[in-house]
C-alpha cells in the first residue's frame, strides 16, 4: 500500500465486495460489487498507476480494478485456491500464488499470463520481497515433501 494514499481497500468476499476506507476518518467511502466472481481473498495495489489487483477463487480470476471508480478494466483466468497477489514495479509483472499448484506471472500492462511454474499441491502462502529480489513460498509436509520455503528468483530486468 502507498503510504501516502488517501484510502485504502479490502477484500470482503462474504458480501462480495471490495470496500473502500477513508484514511483519515477510518469510515467506509465506498462499496464496490464483485457480483461476477466470488471469493476474492488476495489483493495488491500497483504504485505506478490507480489499479488495484484482485484475485478470485470462484471462478479463478485476477481482475485489475481501477481505485478511482471501483470498474473492472481486465480480467484473466489464473491458478486455482490462489492465497497471494503480489505486484513486481521493476518488471510490470504480478505474480499469483495458489493452492492448486502453481504461480502464475502476469504482464500488469496487458494483464497476461507470460508463466505458470508448477510447485506443490497446497503451497499457497508467499511472500515477494522486492528489495531482496525473491518470491518466497511455504510448502507445507505431505506425501514425500518436507515442509520447507521455497525460492525463486524473478527472471529478466
Amino acid at each position: 500500500m502507498n503510504p501516502q494514499a488517501r484510502e485504502s481497500f479490502v477484500n470482503v468476499p462474504d458480501t462480495h465486495e471490495i470496500a473502500v476506507i477513508d484514511r483519515s476518518s477510518n469510515a467506509q467511502i465506498a462499496s464496490w460489487k464483485t457480483l461476477e466472481a466470488t471469493a476474492n481473498f488476495p489483493m495488491a495495489v500497483r504504485q505506478k498507476a490507480p489499479e488495484l489487483l484482485t484475485a478470485f477463487r470462484r471462478p479463478p480470476r485476477l481482475a485489475g480494478v481501477d481505485t478511482q471508480s471501483g470498474s473492472v478494466s481486465t480480467t484473466v483466468s489464473t491458478c486455482g485456491d490462489a492465497d497471494d497477489v503480489f505486484v513486481d514495479d521493476k518488471r510490470d509483472r504480478a505474480y499469483v500464488s495458489c493452492g492448486e499448484g502453481f504461480i502464475d506471472v502476469f504482464e500488469i500492462g496487458s494483464l497476461s499470463r507470460i508463466a505458470r511454474i508448477p510447485t506443490a499441491v497446497g503451497a499457497r502462502t508467499a511472500l515477494y520481497d522486492p528489495d531482496m529480489d525473491r518470491f518466497f513460498l511455504a510448502v507445507k509436509a505431505t506425501h514425500g515433501i518436507a515442509a520447507a520455503i521455497w525460492v525463486y528468483k524473478p527472471e529478466g530486468n
